[in-house]
């Protein structure tokens, strides 16, 4: 019978074949596991596993189940992988390692305050509507080199990468291809792409890391 371990492992090993496939080194790529809706108790074995960086999609549910697993497991990082709304910018700030949805500049003002005012440094990504989608967050691509360059002038943050959500339904490629380019053109060597159904895409189009759920954890 599958378990989340057994999946875990799983993936890994997908994960590493794309890797060598695409000619990248080993561990070039980091794997967040998407544990949004899934309690304590479904994400404990897989930290026992060894996998220590996890992604949530809302602050408020992080903040019930993520404290304690914190004082449980060492060297866990969090990402926060959803929409950010700038009345939760404190606790963002309080509780993620990396941000992965910064999109606006109302977003980048409200993070700068606090990282400034908790003396607290979450690394942080730019999520860009890669398909240009009405109902998806993000900023929209040909905007995001300049945006990307307002966050380090006007707001003084460290951009570390960008993410994206292609289409669903749709060839990935061309999405996570026009990705790498703008990371190239605005000096950023991270990307945040891929997920349960295209993350290995991913990889060989030079994602640095994947966000993947369902194929650890089951279907929610």
């Amino acid at each position: 019978m599958e378990t989340a371990t057994s999946r875990l492992d799983d993936v890994k090993a997908k994960i590493a074949a794309a890797e060598r496939e695409a000619g990248r080194k080993e561990g070039a790529v980091t794997l967040v596991a998407v544990s949004k809706t899934f309690d304590a108790e479904t994400i404990r074995p897989v930290l026992e596993a060894g996998q220590r960086v996890f992604g949530e999609n809302r602050v408020q549910e992080a903040e019930a189940k993520w404290p304690a697993l914190k004082a449980e497991f060492t060297g866990i990082e969090l990402h926060l992988i959803g929409p950010l709304q700038s009345n939760k910018a404190a606790d963002a700030v309080a509780l993620f390692d990396v941000i992965e949805t910064l999109d606006r500049d109302k977003i980048a003002a409200a993070i700068a305050s606090e990282m400034k005012k908790q003396d607290r440094h979450p690394r942080l990504y730019i999520q860009v509507n890669i398909g240009c989608e009405p109902q998806k967050a993000g900023i929209e691509p040909t905007e995001a080199v300049a945006f990307v360059e307002r966050c380090r002038k006007t707001h003084g943050l460290r951009v570390e990468g960008l993410m994206c959500i292609p289409p669903l339904d749709e060839n990935p490629g061309p999405y996570f291809a026009l990705l790498e380019k703008l990371a190239r053109e605005a000096g950023i060597e991270k990307l945040s792409m891929g997920m349960s159904a295209d993350y290995e895409t991913a990889i060989s189009f030079g994602a640095t890391s994947v966000r993947v759920g369902s194929a650890i954890f089951g279907n929610r």
